[in-house]
């Protein structure tokens, strides 16, 4: 694997957390790569440690030892404002609940991440609506969140985490409050996506999603281990 093909590398990744007189261990030295294109369940019983990853590897917290490098930098080693535009521009995000803005349309909504980049307003649109019309959305561009379905609206967010033509996407629980046939839609939409070199990451309890991603990595007392496909 060259540099040139890895997106996201974390390197003796820990993260400790204080409770009272005790620390709480919920990372112990994670090593993880992903490449250009390529998609990744991370599973793990509740309270393994799945979403602190995957806040540690978006730069939403802060390792206690270790780094994670998004394009090669250490996000840790950033300060604020230019941590920020590094992630707007290499990532993006899409949680189990939509976080749409409930008074803004769907293209508006689609548009956010690029305006808070400072992207003209009329280019913005144009973007934003081209991006839902590659996710199946082009025919909502004017409803809100209100007027959408579960599915749809979760295509919306997807948009938005695509929209600034990220290197990586992290998800976490993408389906978890969708019916099967609109989560089928969005896994098939993972696929799709992932072929035009973005990079996935999905957080999941549910191995029928882990089944679809390339690679399976389960969270076991700290540690990330690598989970070997069932036979066909």
């Amino acid at each position: 694997m060259s540099e040139r093909d890895v997106v996201l590398h974390c390197e003796k990744l820990s993260r400790v957390y204080r409770d009272g007189q005790r620390e709480v261990a919920v990372l112990r030295g994670v090593d993880f790569s992903l490449r250009a294109g390529e998609t990744i369940a991370i599973i793990g019983a509740s309270g393994s440690g799945k979403s602190t990853l995957l806040n540690l590897l978006g730069g939403l917290d802060t390792p206690s030892e270790g780094q994670v490098l998004l394009r090669g930098r250490d996000m840790s080693r950033l300060r604020e404002g230019e941590r920020c535009r590094w992630r707007n521009r290499h990532l993006g995000f899409v949680y189990q609940f939509h976080h749409l803005l409930p008074e803004f349309d769907a293209r508006e909504n689609v548009a956010m991440p690029l305006l808070i980049a400072g992207q003209g307003r009329r280019q913005a649109w144009r973007a934003a609506a081209d991006m839902l019309e590659q996710v199946g959305m082009g025919h909502r561009l004017e409803h809100r969140p209100g007027e959408l379905s579960g599915g749809e609206r979760q295509r919306v967010a997807i948009a938005r985490a695509l929209v600034t033509r990220p290197d990586c996407v992290l998800m976490d629980e993408p389906t978890g409050n969708l019916d099967p046939g609109s989560a089928a839609q969005i896994l098939g939409l993972i696929e799709t996506l992932s072929a035009g070199s973005a990079a996935f990451v999905v957080v999941t309890h549910d191995p029928g999603v882990a089944a679809h991603m390339q690679r399976t990595l389960e969270l076991v007392d700290g540690h990330l281990e690598e989970r070997s496909r069932e036979p066909a």
